[in-house]
């Protein structure tokens, strides 16, 4: 493929950045939207600003559930590559950003020591060139580093043969040449798809407008709790001779006298209909139904408890949306992470392995949901009758799959 250039590539970044920056703002809590409704003043707006976390709860979800265990049929011994990059952060980081992002990107490299070294970069300082049939990319574009002020300070153009580090001081840039055949950034990608080969985020659009919504209510039912808390009165008949009163004090006072006018009128108190709190409520659950409906969650998972809890069984029931969305990530990660595997062994062993002579090393990940007393029960009287059908059928590497439980060597 014909050489974009670092340029291009970093043009395509920032084009990007703004996306994936606005995900990393909601997954964090920290975005504030601009439209609170024509009710609300700016002023009240500020000060009652709801915050609420269902985008990172449903990414959380999804992330906490995949825990990759390893490569079956590990010939090249990948496996103890990563065992030395810290598995349990380097793991748990790609599979979250990949989600978060739609993708991230796994800068490989190799230190003095001769250890090659994994490093996960955030969607939002890396971009490149994919090939769609192998996942790889022709072409990769990181920034490494940023000033304090954001901007790039260390940036890497990766290329098949070399991978060029550009310095803010020119004087510094270098070049490492390597013999992999292919770039030493490899992204993972969560449901990529034809149309968008990086994938897709788990924040998706519908997601940021039920969570908006809801922020909209509580900012709306925080303002209404303040007349709910102290009602509006009012006075009608007083001479147009008296003094002005003090609202603050006309609200918060338990005694107030008024006297008669000299014509013998007297005024007349009122107040205004309490507002009620409960539209609020049916609204934010109405939220929080199309929030659950589009991210695979329950209500239960969004905070509205049921009064029966449920067993194992009716959780993973109620969880099929999210059991499926589960399984594609696994798919399309585990993906991502053998092409990890597959250039990390290249540049380890410093040969150009073909990537076909990987395609028999599977990911292998730990079930979505846990099993318990019961579940156990079922897969092991559904092994036995299996094994009786056809014998050997259930293995002990089999059952493991299942349960996630490793069993006695």
């Amino acid at each position: 493929m014909t050489e974009k250039g670092i340029e291009y590539l970093r043009k395509k970044l920032i084009y990007h950045k703004i996306r994936v920056d606005l995900r990393y703002k909601q997954y964090a809590m920290k975005h504030i939207d601009r439209s609170k409704g024509i009710t609300i003043p700016t002023q009240l707006s500020q000060q009652y600003r709801a915050v609420i976390g269902w985008c990172a709860k449903g990414v959380d979800a999804l992330a906490d559930r995949l825990v990759f265990k390893g490569f079956s049929n590990d010939e090249f011994n990948v496996m103890e590559i990563f065992e030395e990059n810290n598995p349990d952060i380097f793991f748990d980081s790609a599979v979250l950003s990949a989600l978060i992002a739609s993708c991230d990107f796994v800068y490989i490299s190799k230190g003095d020591d001769g250890e090659v070294r994994l490093q996960v970069i955030e969607a939002n300082n890396a971009s490149g060139e994919i090939i769609p049939n192998t996942g790889l990319l022709s072409e990769g574009y990181a920034v490494l580093e940023r000033d304090d002020n954001g901007n790039a300070a260390v940036e890497a153009h990766f290329l098949s043969d070399r991978t060029d580090y550009y310095y803010s001081d020119k004087a510094k840039n270098f070049s490492v040449t390597h013999n992999v055949g292919h770039p030493l950034l490899v992204p993972i990608i969560h449901r990529a798809d034809p149309e968008r080969p990086f994938g897709r985020s788990r924040i998706t659009r519908s997601g940021m407008y039920w969570q908006s919504n809801a922020k909209r209510t509580l900012e709306r039912a925080d303002v209404t709790a303040e007349f709910y808390s102290f009602p509006q009165k009012y006075v009608t008949g007083l001479s147009q001779d008296a003094e002005p009163m003090e609202t603050w004090k006309a609200t918060i006072s338990s005694m107030l006298q008024f006297t008669a006018a000299e014509d013998g009128s007297k005024p007349t108190l009122g107040q205004f209909t309490t507002p009620s709190m409960s539209p609020f409520t049916e609204q934010l659950r109405t939220a929080a139904a199309g929030f659950a409906g589009e991210s695979g969650l329950t209500m239960d998972d969004l905070g509205f408890v049921s009064d029966n809890p449920s067993s194992a069984e009716a959780i993973k029931a109620s969880h099929e949306t999210l059991l499926v969305a589960g399984k594609k990530a696994q798919r399309s990660i585990g993906s991502g992470l053998l092409n990890v595997a597959y250039i990390a062994a290249c540049l380890r062993d410093d040969y150009p392995y073909f990537r076909y002579q990987f395609t028999k090393m599977v990911p292998k990940w730990a079930p979505l949901f846990e099993a318990d007393a019961s579940m156990l029960s079922s897969i092991g009287d559904g092994a036995i009758k299996l094994n009786q059908a056809v014998e050997g059928f259930i293995n002990k590497e089999t059952l493991e799959d299942f349960t996630g439980i490793k069993g006695a060597e």
